[in-house]
C-alpha cells in the first residue's frame, strides 16, 4: 500500500510563493503518474496537475488553465517525492491541496488516482 504525505502549506499573501512536497512510501512509486489536486471551501475537488511517470504519448505534465503558467509540477524518483511549486498565488488559490498516485504512467486529470493523502492546508490573503 502506498502512502502519501504532503507537507510545505502555510499562510502567504497574494504575489508570493509556495512550494509544496509529497512524499511516497510503501511502493514502487516511480512507475506511478502523480498528481495533485485542490479543494476549497464549498466547492468539490478540482485538478491542479499531474506528471507522468515516463513520457506519455508526447505528454509529461498537465495543468489546469487557472494555474498554467504559475504553477510548476515536477518529481524526484530517488527521493521518491512529488513538488508543486506555487509562484504567483492569488487568493482563489487558497484550499486544501491534496497529492495523489496512479497506478499507471499516464498523468490523468481526472479522479482516477489510487492513492491520496492527507492534504496540506494553502491560505492565501489578499
Amino acid at each position: 500500500q502506498v502512502q502519501l504525505v504532503e507537507s510545505g502549506g502555510g499562510l502567504a499573501q497574494a504575489g508570493d510563493s509556495l512550494r509544496l512536497s509529497c512524499a511516497a512510501s510503501g511502493g514502487i512509486v516511480s512507475s506511478y503518474a502523480m498528481g495533485w489536486f485542490r479543494q476549497a471551501p464549498g466547492k468539490e475537488r478540482e485538478f491542479v496537475a499531474a506528471v507522468a511517470a515516463v513520457s506519455w504519448r508526447g505528454i509529461y505534465t498537465r495543468y489546469a488553465d487557472s494555474v498554467k503558467g504559475r504553477f510548476t509540477i515536477s518529481r524526484d524518483n530517488t527521493k521518491n517525492t512529488a513538488y508543486l511549486q506555487m509562484n504567483s498565488l492569488k487568493p482563489e488559490d487558497t484550499a486544501v491541496y491534496y497529492c495523489a498516485a496512479r497506478r499507471t504512467w499516464s498523468p490523468s486529470t481526472g479522479h482516477d488516482y489510487d492513492y491520496w493523502g492527507q492534504g496540506t492546508q494553502v491560505t492565501v490573503s489578499s
